[in-house]
């Protein structure tokens, strides 16, 4: 009867062991939150990313829980116009000196074949949070050919009114206020 006993202990902590939740850290170098904002109400819509950022992404499949933080460094704006991104780096609009870092934070959710399609969460940007609710377009993990680790990676997507954060340059002229935010990241399995 012991060995039975033993059994059943070992598949419980196998159990145990899958479900915990696994963290993954993002990497940087396939990491960079981009963004889509209008020009003169329509005229043309500007698009641009970050080129640092940091943060991670846990996930227990099996319980169909996790959570993501991705922290950016707002003085790494990437737009293809040198004069663009001094202006948007200033203190008439993201005021970079002051704010160096935007953060979203969210719950995983919406789990579909052990892979979440939503992240409710909450963004701060320009020293103000509020929340901001993104889709998640793509998710998926596998075993890295090159890294030889797990990884996972995914493309999601969510819109918030500028304004709303304190950056509201242009609205007296007819700029819409609203901002498309992409963020596709790949996240290391943690050791």
């Amino acid at each position: 009867m012991k060995p039975f006993i033993a059994i059943i202990a070992l598949a419980n902590f196998a159990a145990a062991a899958y479900a915990a939740p696994i963290t993954y850290n993002l990497d940087p170098n396939h990491t960079h939150p981009g963004f889509e904002v209008d020009h003169l109400g329509g005229l043309s819509v500007w698009r641009g990313n970050f080129k640092k950022c940091s943060g991670k992404v846990t996930l227990d499949a099996a319980a169909q829980t996790g959570t993501v933080e991705v922290i950016i460094d707002t003085t790494s704006i990437d737009i293809p116009n040198d004069k663009l991104v001094e202006h948007v780096s200033s203190p008439e609009m993201l005021d970079v000196a002051k704010f160096p870092t935007a953060t979203y934070k969210g719950t995983l959710g919406d789990f579909r074949d052990g892979a979440p399609t939503t992240a409710a969460g909450n963004l701060t940007l320009h020293g103000v949070t509020k929340p901001v609710a993104l889709k998640i377009n793509s998710f998926k993990c596998i075993q890295h050919p090159m890294l030889k680790k797990q990884v996972c990676g995914a493309d999601a997507t969510g819109t918030f009114n500028r304004s709303d954060f304190g950056v509201n340059y242009g609205d007296k002229i007819g700029f819409k206020q609203d901002v498309v935010l992409h963020i596709q990241v790949e996240g290391i399995k943690a050791e």
